[in-house]
């Protein structure tokens, strides 16, 4: 039993098995399997090395988007002229990656609290029972006016009449303002923090610059204008009931070379505000909303109510960064050494099932053994037959 144990561990420790292989002559064999190992070492070299880079690893970038608008605007609506600034047409105005920039409006001036009819056209009556109160997003009084045939209601007064558009937008000289852009990107894999005032991007060269697609790639500052037009966009059909515009700034860098070379790029994306969404499926067009500006006046309070019509940009920042690591890299060339068995499996098939001499390939693969019948030196499959010598 001792010595049957110690055999047992000398042939695991001092022994190696390899697999039995079989030379087979057969040229349509033989060119099927090259073809598929071409195939496979064409996929590996083409699509993971060089397409999907398999020998780096990948890390995407902390982001910080910082904003500034400038220009001036002017309007002069029914002999009231007005200068806006950028006080009065940014929303909000604290420099977010998401803001509105105004472009038209409807303006009510000297709200105050009180009781006022509806306006015609919004909760008609004819007598006072068709103005309960409860019925509508108003509080109504129970009073149907007769100057109006509307309800009273309970509200800011006068009520605000948003039914006409101005058109063209008021604030149409919006396409001449400019954004300035600061966006900082931290890559924690491999310790690189860049921003887009990348080398050569000095507070000289900002400030004579304008971006340009070919002419001024790099160049923070943007022109309204260009941005909408490059979107897709008109500025006289967006500017009228707004809209929104992705701005997205891609930093796809390679670390195998100098840090320098990873510069962004801006790409400008229409999300929606075109005039052509105007059809039976879109349930709101456009980008609005309102904000008041209250004020005291003889004891009184009273506000100023804005319907903003306006252009709404959102920035987003994009990233990938590729660097050469040897784990995936090791990763993609055993994978693709697996997957070169692919070869050894059809061929197999077609030897074994297909083709003509199947049942003589088979013998020649495959040592059938009979723990009755097996003489010590006999090798079944192995010995030469009448077939084989053909």
């Amino acid at each position: 039993m001792k010595s049957q144990i110690t055999n047992a561990l000398s042939d695991f420790f001092f022994e190696y098995e390899t697999p039995r292989q079989v030379l087979v002559r057969n040229r349509r064999v033989g060119v099927v399997c090259r073809i598929i190992q071409l195939g496979v070492l064409a996929y590996i070299i083409g699509w993971v090395f060089i397409y999907e880079k398999g020998y780096q690893s990948t890390d995407t970038a902390v982001s910080s988007v910082y904003t500034k608008m400038k220009g001036v605007g002017y309007t002069s609506v029914n002999g009231t002229e007005r200068v806006w600034d950028v006080a009065d047409y940014v929303f909000p105005s604290q420099g977010s990656s998401s803001f509105v920039v105004m472009t038209n409006y409807i303006i009510t001036e000297g709200q105050e609290m009180g009781k006022c009819p509806e306006l015609p056209g919004k909760h008609n009556c004819s007598s006072d029972a068709d103005c309960e109160g409860g019925r509508y997003r108003r509080e109504m009084t129970g009073v149907c006016v007769d100057s109006t045939k509307t309800c009273e209601v309970l509200a800011w007064c006068p009520v605000e009449n948003d039914h006409n558009i101005p058109d063209p937008p008021l604030l149409i000289s919006a396409e001449n303002y400019t954004l300035f852009i600061k966006n900082s990107v931290t890559f924690p894999l491999f310790g690189v923090t860049r921003s887009n005032l990348v080398e050569g991007i000095d507070s000289s060269y900002i400030r004579r610059c304008l971006y340009h697609p070919k002419d001024a790639p790099l160049c923070p500052i943007f022109r309204l204008g260009d941005i909408v037009q490059q979107s897709g966009f008109s500025i006289e059909n967006i500017a009228k009931e707004g809209g929104a515009i992705g701005i997205v700034v891609d930093w796809t860098c390679n670390f195998d070379v100098a840090v320098k070379h990873c510069k962004p790029k801006y790409n400008f994306h229409g999300l929606y505000g075109h005039p052509d969404e105007k059809d039976k499926v879109k349930a709101s067009v456009g980008y609005n909303f309102r904000y008041a500006k209250h004020y005291i006046e003889n004891g009184t309070e009273k506000r100023t109510l804005l319907k903003v019509f306006g252009i709404r940009f959102d920035i987003i920042v994009q990233s990938l960064a590729r660097k050469f690591d040897i784990i995936p890299t090791l990763t993609a060339i055993g994978s693709g050494v697996g997957i070169f068995g692919v070869a050894t499996v059809v061929c197999d098939l077609v030897l074994l099932y297909l083709l003509p001499k199947r049942e003589f390939y088979k013998n020649m693969k495959f040592k059938h053994t009979d723990s009755h019948t097996q003489e010590p030196d006999s090798e079944a499959g192995s010995t030469e037959t009448g077939e084989s010598k053909k």
